[in-house]
């Protein structure tokens, strides 16, 4: 099977985050077992998603791990010109379809090589490291990747292959998704004097989080590596209040800490906090069932340091040439894996302006660069002494 054909068959798996991922893994766990290949699932809670593990050549230390999501982020609302979950080729070197460059390509790529990989007298292996959830907030990567530490000989180097256009990065942003919630008390909107307005308050608090970025940059803590040199915070989500003529006793907020790996999260919070605390002291003069209340949606997605990935940078210009590394604002499961002592890039196939967008796609080149990267890779395994 080509790598076009194979991602032919993934995007036709709507696996939406929402929704179960299992019969693509179920397809991924036959493909594997027709070419002999053994392969571990590990599942959610509910069991109704599941990681995949497996292993291409001997249980011995220092394989390569390539690691990508399966999960897909929504199609509703957005204009498509095709059937989103049906790969279109649009004739100008572009094939359409969701996934196609986040980041099923990827996954394709290494798929289509493995009956070429087991027949190869690999010295060390690969790993394909497959993940639920990752557009949620990566929930599942972290029991997989204790699954792989624990139960197999540990590797040397992760690659992760978020659409990059093939280039390494070395760098990426944390990321944790939160919720605050203000609760305020009733009042008739004649007599403001008598209540406390939840969206008023809110409101303060939602520019405090916009000024935290500004005193961010004058404070010179940014980073020219990525886009964004500066931790960024970000309101998503807003609502509150029942009716124009009510004051509002509650207002709830969805947002986002984007911190440097040089940053930590807790100490951004902690500046948003603090004004929280001096707020919510004014608005108990009033009532004392005033309060503001911030919670984590899910855990914080560490970043990614440039550090400790020599190993990992050389085996990337062994195989696609010297190219300069970069930093991405996104978040990925590359922290994840840092965090338990590996080498680790991301790298993939497509460009990270597709992701996410109606008529999303990757250019042919793109897959074959991802095609020859996975035959150098056997390659150089094969040859390792």
């Amino acid at each position: 099977m080509t790598p076009v054909e194979m991602l032919e068959r993934l995007v036709g798996f709507a696996t939406v985050s929402r929704d179960s991922n299992l019969k693509l893994i179920d397809f991924i766990e036959q493909w594997l077992t027709r070419h002999g290949v053994e392969s571990w699932r590990i599942t959610s809670d509910d069991g109704r998603k599941a990681n995949l593990l497996a292993r291409i050549g001997p249980a011995v230390e220092g394989g390569v791990v390539l690691s990508g999501h399966t999960d897909v982020v929504p199609v509703d609302g957005q204009p498509w010109s095709t059937d989103p979950f049906t790969l279109t080729d649009g004739g100008d070197g572009r094939l359409f379809g969701r996934g196609t460059c986040d980041m099923k390509g990827f996954i394709a790529c290494a798929l289509a090589e493995v009956p070429n990989w087991v027949n190869r007298p690999l010295k060390k292996p690969i790993y394909l490291a497959f993940s639920y959830d990752e557009e949620v907030g990566c929930l599942g990567a972290p029991r997989m990747i204790e699954r792989l530490m624990s139960d197999h000989p540990r590797p040397a180097t992760v690659i992760v292959g978020e659409p990059t256009l093939m280039q390494p990065v070395v760098a990426q942003k944390g990321s944790t998704n939160l919720r605050t919630t203000v609760t305020g008390l009733e009042a008739h909107s004649s007599q403001v004097n008598q209540g406390v307005s939840a969206i008023h308050v809110a409101a303060r608090l939602v520019t405090r989080i916009e000024d935290v970025m500004a005193e961010l940059r004058s404070e010179g803590r940014v980073d020219e590596a990525f886009n964004v040199a500066h931790s960024s915070l970000h309101v998503g989500k807003i609502q509150g209040g029942t009716a124009i003529n009510i004051m509002a006793r509650e207002c709830q907020f969805e947002w986002e800490i984007r911190h440097l790996p040089s940053d930590h999260f807790d100490d951004l919070l902690a500046r948003v906090n603090d004004y929280a605390a001096t707020l919510e002291a004014k608005m108990q003069t009033r009532s004392p069932d005033c309060r503001i209340h911030t919670e984590r949606l899910v855990d914080t997605v560490p970043a990614l340091a440039d550090r400790d990935n020599a190993q990992v940078l050389a085996l990337c210009s062994e195989l696609l040439g010297e190219q300069p590394a970069g930093a991405v604002a996104y978040a990925t499961e590359a922290g994840q894996f840092q965090r338990e002592g590996l080498s680790v890039v991301i790298c993939g196939p497509g460009s990270i302006a597709q992701a996410h967008q109606p008529d999303e796609y990757i250019e042919h080149a793109q897959l074959l660069a991802a095609s020859d990267f996975m035959i150098a890779l056997g390659s150089r395994l094969a040859e390792e002494h």
